[in-house]
This record gives structure tokens, C-alpha cells and sequence, in this order.
């Protein structure tokens, strides 16, 4: 009863002012305001926008009594130790950046609910035997350094650091180049190994979907994540004059691209709405008005939940661009692939039962959207808390979740934490 109650009191120890003010004050950082005055934010990750957001919450979790430490991919830890240090701890977290015209939730909320919810649990008096630890990770989401997740997959050995070492920016800036200026910018953060494997990970974040507004639900109780493949495709062909080259003799890498985009969409349609196929980036050389295109590249973005269906069509797509050539001819490489992630049921049921005993609705559902809790599932015990998002929008200025949701995400949060480092 006394620990029932303990965990009900932690809970209950969430401010939810508290909470909303440092979130709208994290979103200052690298904050701009659209014509239509949303609030958007561009926090590439490391950046001097990124250190400045991570300097902003350690000195909140300094406030809070939380042991601060840094790994080598830059994963930013924050600790509130239990009775035995030598146990694994509990770990909590996502990401602080966003991408290039992102909102004030997407990552950021889960780092500072897992914030929120540990310091509601100190502040509660429950006696932890694990420590709990709230964790930053290092470019989740790949708007600057692509892909994503490169802190979470380092972190697991789901791929190692040197992987990503040559990534390069928009400006030629390279991953490692990147990562080393951080660190030595962070010199006087006491440092840990890179990995361990948690007791148990749990992610807090907005639906970035619309179900849980749309039925009026309260948490979303994640049951896994949807596989991805992801390429780039490059088209090339000739430069010649707009004005002058007659259509029969031109090597369009435009034209051809088009004929490939359509062709995919051919391969990629899907009658019941599963699948996710998005060309999110196109672009062309010499991007001038008045020339033929000598080269076009674009992306691919194929995402499914069944593992067969990601391999059978994601297989097709160099296929499927060859034969879509009529002049040029096409490089297809694929950049990453993730496997669909199903969790374990011990986070998820409690994260369900945390919510039915605060008197809050739940639904079970999938994520359809990318999180480092893809990779921690790999090594640990793994689940997310959602909260419904306003039109399900998300990596956008208008993105927008309610006080009320974000405080009851940081409830179950609080609660799960609490029930999981006392085990």
C-alpha cells in the first residue's frame, strides 16, 4: 500500500507550469515566428544553438541536485542515483534537435519530462534502488547530419561511431569534425564510456499523428516502431541549351527523374494506406531556368510496419528507377535501413496500467515516425509514452501540444520511472 501510494505521490509531484515554462523557454532557443505567427524552431544539432539549449538544462538539472556527465558520441546524461549505484539504471530521454523548420515539442518534451518526472519523484521521497538517468541523445533527427539516430545507434553498437564519421553537412562540415568540437566545447563535463545496457528505456513524445486527438484519448501506449529504407537516387545526363536542343537529342535528368518518381509511385501504391513512401528532397545541377538538366538526385523515404514488405518492394526500387530511363542512366544507394521494432509487452502493460491508475484514457498503437527507442529496444526493455498533438501536426512551427497533455505524459512518465527503478 505505502508503495502504491509513493508512486501515486510522484505523480502527482509534477508541476505542470513548471514543465510548460521550460519548454516554451527551450523553444526560445533557435525560435523563430512564421507570417501567420506559429512559433517554429531550428536547433540543428551540434551547433552553438545546440550547446546553448544543453548549458540551459544541465543548469536545470544541476538545480535539481542531478549528476551531469557527457559520453563520446555527446550524449548529454542527467542522474538522480538510487540505493545501489552498481544496479543498471532506468533511463529516460529523447533528443533537443529539430529539424530546419521544426516545432517546441518534437524530442525536446521528452527530454524535459523525463526531467520533470524525476524531479517529481525526488521531490516525492520514493526510495529508488536503481538510479534514474534522463538522457539528451545526439542527432536524433538528421536534418543536419544524415541519417538520424546517431547517438542512440552508437550508444547500443547498433552501429559504430566511426560509421558516421564522414557524414557531411550542408556546408562540408564533417560528422566527426562536428562531434570533436563539441566535446572539447563540453571539456568541463565529467565524461563516461560510451554504452550500457539500461534496465528498462522509456520515451516520452508527442503522437506526431492524429488518432489520439481524433478519439479523445489521453496516452498512447506504443506497441513498436515501422521499419524505413532509405535512398538516394541519382540521375545524370546532359546540359544543353533550353532554347536551342531539340527534345529527341536532349539527356534530361529532370524528365528522367520524373519518370522514375512516377514509376515508383506505381511500386509503392498501397490500397489500404500502410505504406509510406516520400520524396522529401530534389535537387538539380546546374539549376539554371534555361538549361537541360545534366544531373537530378532525389530521396526516398519507404517506411512499413511488416518487415516482408519493406524487403520485397524496398529490393524493387533500383529495378523500378532503371527501367524508368529513357535517355540518362541512374545510381541508386541505399543510406540506412531500420528493421521494424516491435516492444517487449513489460514497458508498454505499464505503461497502460500507469494511465488507467491516474484515470487517464489509453490506446494502444504503432509509431509510424523514426525515435532512438528503436534502437534501445535492441538491447533493453523498451516502450514510449504519447500525447495527442494538435492535428497531429508535427516538424513544423505549428506543431502544439496542450499543458494538460504534456503534464499527464510526465505523470505516467513519473510513475513508470518510479515502479521500474525500485524493481
Amino acid at each position: 500500500m505505502m508503495e502504491a501510494l509513493a508512486q501515486r505521490d510522484a505523480a502527482q509531484a509534477v508541476e505542470r507550469d513548471r514543465l510548460w515554462h521550460r519548454l516554451m523557454e527551450m523553444g526560445q532557443i533557435g525560435g523563430f515566428v512564421t507570417a501567420d505567427g506559429h512559433a517554429g524552431v531550428d536547433r540543428p544539432c551540434l551547433s552553438p544553438l545546440d550547446r546553448k539549449a544543453r548549458r540551459l538544462l544541465i543548469s536545470w538539472a544541476r538545480e535539481a541536485g542531478l549528476a551531469v556527465a557527457v559520453d563520446p558520441a555527446a550524449n548529454l546524461f542527467l542522474r538522480l542515483e538510487g540505493a545501489d549505484p552498481s544496479l543498471p539504471p532506468v533511463l529516460t530521454g529523447s533528443h533537443m534537435d529539430t529539424q530546419p523548420q521544426g516545432g517546441r515539442f518534437d524530442g525536446v518534451y521528452g527530454v524535459l519530462a523525463g526531467l520533470e518526472a524525476v524531479e517529481a519523484i525526488a521531490a516525492s521521497g520514493v526510495r529508488l534502488r536503481r538510479a534514474i538517468e534522463v538522457v539528451a541523445w545526439t542527432n536524433e533527427e538528421g536534418g543536419r547530419f544524415a541519417p538520424g539516430c546517431t547517438g542512440s545507434m552508437s550508444f547500443t553498437g547498433a552501429e559504430p561511431m566511426s560509421r558516421f564519421d564522414d557524414l557531411r553537412d550542408a556546408e562540408g562540415i564533417r560528422y566527426a569534425d562536428a562531434l570533436s568540437e563539441q566535446l572539447a566545447l563540453e571539456s568541463d563535463l565529467p565524461s563516461r564510456p560510451l554504452g550500457y545496457v539500461p534496465h528498462a528505456y522509456l520515451e516520452a513524445h508527442i503522437e506526431q499523428g492524429p488518432r489520439l486527438e481524433a478519439e479523445g484519448m489521453d496516452i498512447g501506449v506504443v506497441t513498436g516502431i515501422q521499419g524505413c529504407r532509405w535512398f538516394t537516387v541519382t540521375v545524370e545526363g546532359r546540359t544543353d541549351h533550353a532554347g536551342t536542343t531539340p527534345l529527341r537529342l536532349r539527356k534530361d535528368a529532370v524528365q528522367d527523374a520524373i519518370r522514375a518518381i512516377t514509376a515508383l509511385n506505381a511500386l509503392m501504391h498501397d490500397p489500404d494506406d500502410v505504406l509510406r513512401f516520400t520524396v522529401g528532397s530534389f535537387r538539380v545541377k546546374p539549376d539554371t531556368s534555361n538549361s537541360v538538366a545534366s544531373e537530378a538526385m532525389f530521396t526516398i523515404d519507404f517506411r512499413h510496419p511488416e518487415a516482408a514488405v519493406l524487403r520485397q518492394r524496398g529490393d524493387r526500387v533500383a529495378e523500378t528507377v532503371a527501367g524508368a530511363m529513357t535517355a540518362c542512366t541512374a545510381k541508386v544507394h541505399e543510406r540506412f535501413s531500420a528493421e521494424p521494432t516491435e516492444f517487449a509487452p513489460l514497458v508498454p502493460d505499464l505503461v497502460e496500467r500507469a494511465a488507467r491508475g491516474l484515470g487517464l484514457s489509453s490506446l494502444r498503437l504503432a509509431s509510424g515516425a523514426f525515435h532512438d527507442a528503436q534502437f534501445l529496444a535492441r538491447v533493453c526493455p523498451t516502450g514510449m509514452v504519447f500525447i495527442p498533438c494538435r492535428g497531429g501536426v508535427s516538424h513544423h512551427p505549428s506543431e502544439y501540444a496542450t499543458p494538460e497533455a504534456c503534464a499527464n505524459g510526465a505523470r505516467v512518465l513519473a510513475r513508470c520511472l518510479a515502479e521500474l527503478a525500485r524493481s
